[in-house]
């Protein structure tokens, strides 16, 4: 008997081999091969520079960086080697020369001419120049741009160029391969890939963001990221960063948020977006169970604009927004997407919860003040834009309007018209509203200088900001 097992235990061992060895090829084969995608993708993926007139007084400026990497010492040498400042003897750059300002990426959606980047890309740019594959370049026109959702919409005047195929992202899963094509630091065509960690990420005020782990660099906004079916199914935008590079997390709008926008910047280059005139807060369960809500949801109103179409619905302070039109609000931060996508002069329904019991009200949705065009900085006149230089926490600000403040149903408060340094590193950006810093009102942009200007740069101090429909204690710290 143990001579027949020992003869017949190899014949097992063999078989099982065998049984084992195609199983094993097949999963081999499912590992993602990108080569065919990204040869049928690339021609549709453009690299996208843009210049400014460089003003008296500025020879041998180095093109502009993106808010937070100003700072950033390996981009800076970086950019010095490929912009390298004239040399003495060659003479003065003249007023209205055009030098570099910074780098990006798009993708052709239309064979006559119209792509999508990132609205940071080219906001306060002169000039767009895009680069086709096949080194073809060309000048940009600027359609429109929505700086909420960081979308931008360009024409190209030339026919008959590849396009991508855009997919939907509501299908997206967590774990599935994607692949992002771009020019991160202007290396054009540069492809990386990843899996989708992680979707709906709150990082906008309208926008629930696709999380992935694919490397996206300074560079790379602005272009595709795909599934390994070749869809479009996000806009890469954002990087989570502590040093100006990737560290594993990057942030890309989903494309069918993206179209929306672009439909109405074809259109009419401009979007058009619903407001109710309140302020919010997130619900928190240290007040949800003694309120006696069911579960912690919901948007709790933290003010309502005096006439306003909230207050005209019967909205009060206090109230916890359940449902908007039908649909739950899960968070605080769902409410202004819904609104927002909502068109003006719709009657909607509201549920709230107010004092224990559950109330429906109903609210005609109201347009929201459309903001100032972004166009090219040429196209604005040519006016000096404000500058944070010398501003401890980086903040360049201006005066709100009375009627502004009306709208917005603040008494005081200041608009960032310049994010950079230790503001944008603590994630302020343009466009935001500062109510108060170091629980000091600010009720002008002369008593924020004044304030700024006494404060301690080796101690952390806190600034109220507003932006859509919230508020929020942001902590700035100098002396980072």
């Amino acid at each position: 008997m143990r001579r027949l097992f020992l003869f017949v235990l190899p014949l097992i061992l063999a078989l099982l081999g065998a049984a084992g060895a195609p199983a094993a090829h097949a999963q081999a084969r499912e590992l993602p091969d990108f080569a065919d995608l990204v040869e049928k993708v690339s021609p549709a993926v453009v690299n996208i520079r843009t210049t400014a007139r460089l003003p008296a007084g500025q020879a041998g400026a180095l093109p502009q960086l993106p808010e937070g990497l100003q700072d950033n010492e390996q981009l800076q040498e970086f950019l010095r080697r490929f912009f390298p400042p004239r040399q003495p003897g060659q003479g003065p750059r003249g007023r209205g020369e055009e030098i570099p300002r910074g780098v990006g990426s798009g993708f052709i959606i239309s064979a006559d001419g119209y792509l999508i980047t990132n609205h940071h890309v080219v906001d306060g740019a002169d000039e767009i120049y895009v680069t086709l594959a096949d080194k073809r370049e060309f000048k940009g026109r600027l359609i429109g741009s929505d700086r909420r959702t960081d979308v931008a919409l360009v024409r190209v005047d030339v026919t008959g160029l590849p396009i991508v195929n855009i997919g939907d992202s509501t299908r997206l899963r967590v774990g599935e391969w994607v692949i992002a094509i771009g020019s991160p630091f202007g290396l054009d065509n540069t492809v990386t890939a990843g899996i989708v960690s992680a979707k709906g990420r709150d990082t906008g005020d309208y926008l629930p963001f696709i999380q992935t782990d694919a490397a996206v660099n300074p560079g790379n906004s602005g272009g595709p990221l795909l599934n390994t079916r070749g869809l479009v199914i996000g806009m890469n935008s954002q990087i989570y960063s502590r040093t100006g590079g990737y560290m594993g997390i990057s942030f890309a709008i989903p494309i069918d948020e993206v179209m929306r926008v672009v439909e109405q910047l074809k259109a009419t280059g401009r979007v058009v977006r619903g407001r109710i005139g309140v302020g919010i807060a997130e619900v928190t369960k240290d007040f949800a169970e003694p309120l006696g809500l069911p579960r912690t949801a919901g948007a709790l109103v933290r003010n309502v604009e005096s006439g306003g179409p909230a207050e005209r619905g019967g909205l009060e302070p206090g109230d916890i927004i359940l449902r908007f039109d039908g649909k739950p609000i899960d968070k605080a931060s769902d409410l202004p997407r819904m609104v927002g996508s909502t068109r003006p002069g719709s009657k909607v329904a509201i549920q709230v919860w107010r004092k224990g019991s559950l109330r429906d009200l109903q609210v005609t949705v109201a347009e929201m003040e459309p903001e100032r065009s972004a166009r090219t900085r040429g196209q604005q006149g040519g006016e000096p834009a404000p500058s944070a230089k010398g501003n401890p926490l980086g903040l360049a600000v201006t005066d709100l309007s009375e009627e502004r403040r009306a709208q917005l149903g603040i008494r005081h408060g200041v608009l960032v018209e310049v994010a950079e340094g230790a503001a944008a590193r603590a994630g302020l950006r343009q466009g935001d509203i500062l109510l108060s810093l170091d629980n000091q009102d600010l009720t002008s942009a002369r008593r924020f200088l004044e304030l700024s200007g006494k404060l301690d740069a080796k101690r952390t101090h806190v600034v109220l900001v507003r932006r859509g429909d919230s508020a929020a204690f942001v902590p700035i710290k100098p002396g980072e």
